[in-house]
């Protein structure tokens, strides 16, 4: 087995000095004068007809350029089904939607602008819930839902309904499954949206070019998709359009798409050009820029007496809101994980995208595993029960293995799906599982919960990175690629790759942070924990050329074959007379010899890596491969619960992720303790309040409650390495991972804990009301 010496290794961050010192530099810290600014004016009403729009009180104010509404761009637009218009048209959607935009000369200027602005509305009825949305008498969210027009395939959009997508999984036989199974079980579940509450709330400006260039500066983890949705919607040639995207304060998912860009760029073209900037408040980043997707779940699950998991049948109806963005997609990924990571040979499953009048949902850490993994996890809970069975046991019997098929009949090996029963029993260790309920001496109760997760990344099939590595005058190597670095260390994690591959040492490799579409190889997005997969992929191959190249011109300069070559600690030499050789900062920008004459020229490393035999879904069964590997994992979570009061506190918080290979041990340790922390975050106290007119009561983070300093549990971390075969030395994305299981885990913990079953997360307003329940 090669040794490794960089990758497995906890180095610093490559950013790590920059940010600890404050010298880096996020979007909307980039001053530019002359600079204009814009400002939203945003409704009021969840669902309300526009009857008009008198802005002359706004355009009459100080220092405003531009006055737009709906009326300037009534187009739709969207990434996976194209119904939201920029600006609303004839009606608003939900409280919050943005309804008319100033441009000013400061902010200032702008934002009291846009508080003139005078709208007659017409209330129409409000839909609190995906439940709503498909009764019989409920109202149309989008009447015109028919000649919305998909722009990918696998987004079914059924006219005459509220909803966006259909997404069905048919595996197995259903009557057999059910004829097989002597127990059955039956829970469902809810989960209202939420919020991401990155550190910093999303900007974007935009400059048009008196030769149609267009300049974007996004905080966005998706530049060269901005310029692919520009050119569809905006029919701005893509040669033309560059996206400036330095490094971001936290996304979760929620900058992983068009946001505010095009509205920046409709109040540049209202200014004839000029650079305008917009960007959130907090208030507006939480209810009118895309939330965290709700959902409302069924399960039904059949087992044996034995614990034989048999038959599984699913209903998921994601809360979209009033636009899909990505909700489509979402609904559809949690269909093709519906099962969890379990051996299930009959499969029913119908996830739904559905149209409320709440602020519409996009990506988030997880990208619906998160709920589906609640809603399977509580009813496995209830089915142990019923069995009389530890759960740690039932989850063990069913684990997933080499040679079971995915819900989409997905053949699995080793490789693309890892050892679930050895994160399981790491877990029992690392948790001190028991199963036991335990009261304590002062009246308390002491409890455990657990989950098993896993998740396929869900790419399109065509998603793809590239990298390029140059070399300096000292042979130190500059690494460019367009992964955003957004706090997950996805440079550092790269940089390692390449000192690795190149067998140099970290402090000569140097990564450009921020991301220029104008400069960078082109990259999907930096989204559904495929970074290190797909650049880190590609900053392989481009190591691989650039030690070609160097082999190439060291075997002319040392007069030897190009396979008698190693390369290694910045130089190039004879494998068996490691002292004949030659150092690479001599021939890596050409090579001089004594006499004058030069040869070769500079090595430019080039790599490029795209996914694999990835399919899109039969829209009727569901049969397909939606993504290259599922990486699976086990999680838990102790809680101590008052009875008297109801209140609790989390003890510890545990995972065990299969994660191929840990490049980053540290970094690795620090993803899985964030991304535990955000679980149990929107799972104990974050969610949105509405009241019965969809207004959110909580849009302020003085009231939307998070987890808070000092609340946090001991988060215990350890990895199970089974190596994914095409990954770079083996190593599986893990972003997202940390999330997923805690809110079920919590949930469990606190089912057991409260003796009853607990279907929903525990906003600030749930105890109290389970307390006069209780």
């Amino acid at each position: 087995m090669e040794k490794l010496t960089t990758v497995g290794r906890s180095v610093h961050r490559v950013d790590v000095w920059d940010k600890v010192t404050g010298r880096v530099k996020y979007t909307n810290d980039i001053r530019i004068s002359g600079m204009l600014h814009a400002k939203l004016h945003t409704s009021p009403h969840a669902h309300a007809r526009i009857r008009s729009i008198d802005t002359s009180m706004a355009w009459d104010a100080p220092g405003v350029r531009a006055v737009l509404t709906g009326k300037v761009f009534p187009h739709p637009v969207g990434p996976l089904l194209a119904d939201r218009p920029p600006l609303a048209v004839e009606k608003v959607r939900y409280y919050g939607e943005p309804v008319a935009l100033v441009v000013a000369d400061t902010e200032h200027e702008a934002k009291q602008a846009a508080g003139l602005i005078q709208v007659e509305y017409e209330p129409l009825p409000v839909i609190n819930s995906p439940g709503e949305a498909l009764a019989d008498e409920a109202v149309l969210i989008h009447e015109r839902l028919g000649e919305y027009k998909p722009q990918i395939v696998g987004v079914y959009p059924k006219p005459g309904t509220n909803i966006a997508n259909h997404t069905k999984i048919r595996k197995g036989d259903m009557n057999t499954g059910w004829a097989e199974s002597e127990v059955t079980v039956e829970s469902s579940v809810s989960f209202s949206p939420s919020d991401h509450a990155a550190m910093e709330p999303r900007c974007a400006r935009a400059e048009i070019f008196p030769d149609g260039k267009v300049n974007i500066y996004s905080s966005t983890q998706a530049p060269f998709y901005i310029k692919k949705l520009f050119h569809q919607f905006l029919n701005v040639d893509i040669g033309k359009i560059t996206v400036h995207t330095p490094v971001l304060g936290g996304a979760f998912g929620g900058k992983g798409t068009v946001n505010l860009e095009f509205l920046a760029y409709l109040a540049s073209q209202a200014v004839g050009g000029q650079l305008v900037n917009l960007v959130n408040e907090r208030e507006e980043d939480l209810i009118t820029s895309p939330v965290h997707i709700g959902l409302e779940a069924r399960v039904k699950l059949g087992a044996t007496r034995q614990g034989e998991l048999k038959a599984a049948e699913y209903r998921f109806l994601f809360d979209g809101g009033a636009y899909s963005d990505q909700g489509a997609g979402i609904s559809k990924a949690a269909a093709s994980d519906c099962t969890g990571p379990y051996r299930i040979e009959h499969v029913w499953c119908d996830s739904y995208c559905v149209y409320t009048n709440h602020p519409y949902s996009t990506s988030f850490r997880g990208f619906g595993h998160p709920e589906l993994t609640f809603a399977m996890e509580g009813a496995l809970d209830r089915l142990a029960a019923k069995l009389n069975m530890d759960p740690w046991e039932l989850r063990m019997k069913n684990a997933i293995l080499p040679g079971d098929t995915t819900p989409t009949q997905v053949a699995l090996n080793s490789s693309n799906v890892g050892d679930l029963p050895t994160c399981l029993q790491k877990l029992k260790k690392l948790m001190g599982w028991d199963g036991r309920r335990v009261k304590t001496a002062d009246g308390k109760v002491r409890t455990q919960g657990i989950s098993c997760i896993w998740k396929t990344s869900s790419t399109p099939p065509n998603a793809g990175a590239g990298a390029i590595l140059t070399f300096t005058e000292d042979g130190s190597i500059n690494l460019n690629c367009a992964a955003v670095e957004l706090g997950q260390g996805a440079k550092t994690v790269l940089a390692q790759i390449v000192a690795e591959k190149m067998k140099m040492e970290m402090n000569k490799i140097f990564v450009t942070m921020d991301v220029n579409t104008q400069y960078n190889p082109n990259q999907w997005k930096t989204v559904a924990s495929s970074t290190t997969y797909l650049a880190g992929r590609a900053a392989l191959a481009a190591a691989e050329d650039a030690i070609r190249q160097l082999a190439k011109r060291a075997a002319i300069v040392l007069r030897c074959a190009e396979e008698d070559l190693e390369v290694a600690d910045g130089r190039v030499f004879l494998k068996e007379s490691p002292e004949f050789g030659i150092e690479i900062k001599k021939i890596a920008l050409g090579y001089k010899y004594p006499g004058g004459n030069s040869i070769e020229g500079e090595v430019i490393g080039r790599g490029s890596y795209i996914v694999r035999h990835l399919t899109t879904l039969d829209p009727e069964t569901g049969f397909g491969k939606p993504g290259p590997q599922w990486t699976v994992g086990a999680q838990g979570v102790e809680v101590e619960f008052d009875p008297r009061d109801c209140s609790y506190k989390i003890l510890k918080a545990a995972t065990v992720l299969d994660a191929g290979k840990v490049i980053n041990p540290r970094m690795a340790i620090g993803q899985m303790r964030g991304g535990m922390y955000l679980g149990l975050s929107f799972a104990g106290s974050e969610s949105f309040a509405f009241s019965d007119d969809g207004t959110v009561q909580n849009p302020q983070l003085r009231s939307y409650k998070m987890l808070r300093f000092g609340e946090h549990p001991e988060y215990l971390v350890d990895f199970v390495e089974t190596p994914l075969v095409d990954g770079p030395y083996g190593a599986r994305g893990i972003g997202e991972y940390g999330v997923i299981g805690m809110p079920a885990s919590l949930a469990n913990s606190l089912s057991t804990a409260a003796e009853t079953e607990l279907n929903r997360p525990m906003p600030i307003d749930f105890w109290s009301d389970f307390r006069r329940s209780w």
